[in-house]
């Protein structure tokens, strides 16, 4: 066979495989109907084990490299999982870091939408108007975002997955504008403590927002010329705005990581984190104790902190993540010895670990 033979032939192959996912997409489509009909969440990671192990097995079979076809059918979930009609609300405006952490996890044809704050964000997915919802929780430079933290005690919300980004800032501007002419610089406050070494040299008035992207809208809006926003550049590309500084940023590390909430967490993956929150009574060493629960069965701690109750001064909750999920007898086996030390234990979900650190938006 000749190589125009051949190369006529892969391409009657790719049209059937065409074909082929747009009748997998028309039946997500007929899928995600039913789960609305009845109620049922739209991600359900245990059916998307199932199909991964399907698939992979059908590769072996065929001589196919698995990890290769694995890569390729979770383009697939993400695609039918688009079309079934997967909603995720995010704090802030359009090109907010927070829209782009849900695109880094759903993948790009997710529908988002922009919310006011953090607390109608829970409420929504509270209340079941809302599948999906994606708040920042901690960056690496700034430490927890804790008003997320404290409305994760006070709402019967779950988490059920987590992704990091990384964070690059940019200083933003109306057209016209030059880097001299700018005398006040406006954001959120965690992006402004973030860049806070840029700033000091730039000696400007600083002013917190209560998002970055909204401080982009809001300085284009009304006009302001000697103003300036630190936001995404996909935010500079939404509202067609100038950049007048790229990477501003303190530590080009800078990196923050999300919880995705939901009605409830994710079933088990093999490769999961949970996080709890809990009260330890007033007694010499039950931190140790508690503590305990999880060295004496090597479970690994990947973050510690504790809070104010808020009830009580000098009373602490306790914020903890673990590797592990919930269901897992040995962990079952921890949070029994744990809540013996407990006033108060609360899971706040298990979800499959973030594998990757993600990058920003496309410019």
């Amino acid at each position: 066979m000749s190589l125009q033979d051949l190369r006529k032939t892969t391409d009657e192959i790719d049209s059937k495989i065409i074909k082929l996912l747009s009748e997998r997409l028309k039946l997500s489509r007929q899928i995600g109907q039913e789960k609305k009909e009845s109620q049922k969440p739209i991600e359900d990671r245990q059916r998307e084990t199932q199909v991964i192990k399907n698939v992979r097995d059908l590769a072996k079979k065929e001589g196919v490299s698995p990890e290769d076809v694995e890569r390729i059918y979770k383009l697939v979930i993400k695609a039918s999982k688009s079309v079934q009609g997967l909603e995720v609300g995010f704090q802030g405006e359009p090109g907010a870091y927070s829209q782009e952490a849900a695109v880094s996890f759903f993948g790009p044809s997710v529908e988002t939408g922009p919310f006011d704050t953090l607390e109608e964000i829970f409420a929504a997915v509270q209340e079941g108007t809302l599948p999906y919802g994606i708040i920042p929780v901690e960056n690496s430079q700034v430490g927890s975002i804790t008003r997320s933290y404290d409305l994760l005690l006070d709402t019967d919300v779950m988490v059920r997955g987590e992704t990091q980004i990384k964070i690059t800032h940019y200083l933003i501007a109306n057209k016209g504008a030059t880097l001299e002419s700018i005398k006040k610089v406006y954001s959120h406050p965690q992006a402004l403590a973030q860049c806070a070494g840029y700033l000091k040299m730039l000696g400007c008035e600083v002013i917190p927002t209560y998002d970055t992207a909204g401080s982009v809208r809001m300085i284009k809006e009304e006009k302001i010329m000697d103003g300036a926003a630190i936001a995404s550049a996909k935010a500079a590309q939404i509202y067609d705005m100038k950049i007048l500084a790229s990477e501003i940023e303190d530590n080009h590390n800078n990196t923050t990581r999300f919880f995705i909430l939901s009605s409830q967490d994710s079933a088990p993956t093999g490769n999961d984190k949970t996080s709890i929150v809990f009260m330890l009574q007033h007694k010499p060493g039950t931190l140790y104790e508690a503590l305990r629960a999880f060295a004496d069965r090597g479970i690994n701690l990947t973050k510690i902190e504790s809070r104010p109750t808020r009830q009580k001064p000098w009373e602490y909750n306790f914020y903890l993540d673990f590797e592990g999920h919930r269901k897992d007898a040995v962990i079952q086996e921890a949070l029994a010895h744990l809540k013996d030390h407990c006033t108060f234990l609360k899971v706040l979900g298990s979800y499959p670990k973030a594998t990757a650190i993600l990058k920003e938006f496309e410019k």
